[in-house]
């Protein structure tokens, strides 16, 4: 394996890594702010950097035409804002268990959806590699109980997670599509300003400038991690991840997420890290080595056709 695509794959780790603080942190904000003011703030803070830093790096960008423009306000529709008000509900109002199961699914419908749209391979080692990540993760959020899975019934707010994790899928293979034509700082930065406009009426709708003026400081300062380093650096990365390996092989990565935001509860939260944390640790890291190494799985699955109409 060449030295690019182990750097590629230290920057999905990183960029997949660095989101699993943003469970720790979105729970700090909620406490101040309704979730669509959460996201409004994070990505507001986002855009007023990434616009700049764009100038600066993308000097000979071509300029987005009409059509450009309408992929790009599906993505800031989809990843942005639809996304994170799912989020960000789901932080506030959703069992923990339940919420990281339902983000960890969104690795299988991104592989599907790169399949039948995308005409990307999928390959004996991403099923496998989604498999052992998956079980990794299952682990991570039962505490070792899987039976858990089972006791936990349908809520009203399982039609909001289905939502992050559906969204999610179109974000990042809209953005495979983008990727083909604008960089990955590019992309961000416009999906980011569409998602920002995109969220807008929903902030000014549930704020009043008291709740801004009494706001905490954690709250402030979450809100700027996540824009900073959950948004700004993080999505960078992985939408360069996506244009360098695929968006089915990028997505198998998104399954670091619930293991950082398990280690950084331990550290930040004062949780415990159990036995059962380190067995899923493990099976998530080797789902993602599986999952990244084509020679362990050399039959490639044939590729998913769209039925004409």
């Amino acid at each position: 394996m060449n030295r690019k695509r182990w750097l590629t794959y230290g920057m999905l780790t990183l960029a997949t890594s660095t989101w699993g603080s943003a469970f720790i942190a979105g729970k700090v904000a909620v406490e101040s702010f309704e979730p669509a003011t959460v996201a409004f703030l994070r990505f507001l803070g986002a855009a007023i950097l990434l616009f700049p830093l764009m100038a600066v790096m993308e000097k000979n960008r071509i300029k987005p035409n009409r059509k450009d423009y309408g992929l790009f306000a599906v993505l800031g529709l989809t990843g942005i804002a639809l996304y994170n008000i799912c989020f960000f509900l789901a932080t506030k109002h959703a069992p923990v268990i339940k919420s990281s199961l339902f983000i960890a699914a969104n690795p299988v419908l991104i592989v599907l959806l790169s399949g039948l749209f995308l005409k990307e391979k999928i390959s004996g080692n991403h099923i496998a590699g989604m498999i052992i990540a998956l079980t990794g993760v299952a682990f991570i959020i039962t505490n070792g109980h899987l039976l858990d899975l089972f006791k936990i019934g349908f809520q009203p707010i399982d039609l909001v997670l289905m939502g992050a994790v559906v969204s999610w899928a179109l974000y990042s293979v809209v953005g495979k599509v983008v990727l083909n034509k604008f960089s990955s700082v590019e992309s961000t930065t416009y999906a980011v300003i569409f998602g920002t406009i995109f969220l807008l009426p929903f902030a000014a709708a549930e704020t009043s400038w008291q709740d801004i003026q009494q706001a905490s400081v954690s709250a402030w300062l979450s809100i700027a991690h996540m824009s900073v380093f959950v948004t700004v650096i993080s999505f960078v990365m992985y939408y360069n991840g996506i244009k360098e390996v695929g968006a089915a092989k990028a997505s198998i990565f998104i399954n670091v997420m619930p293991v950082s935001a398990v280690i950084m509860a331990t550290l930040f939260l004062g949780e415990t890290f159990t036995w059962a944390h380190a067995i899923g640790a493990a099976f998530v890291l080797s789902g993602v080595y599986v999952g990244t190494n084509p020679r362990l799985f050399k039959t490639k699955m044939p590729r998913i056709k769209r039925e004409s109409a």
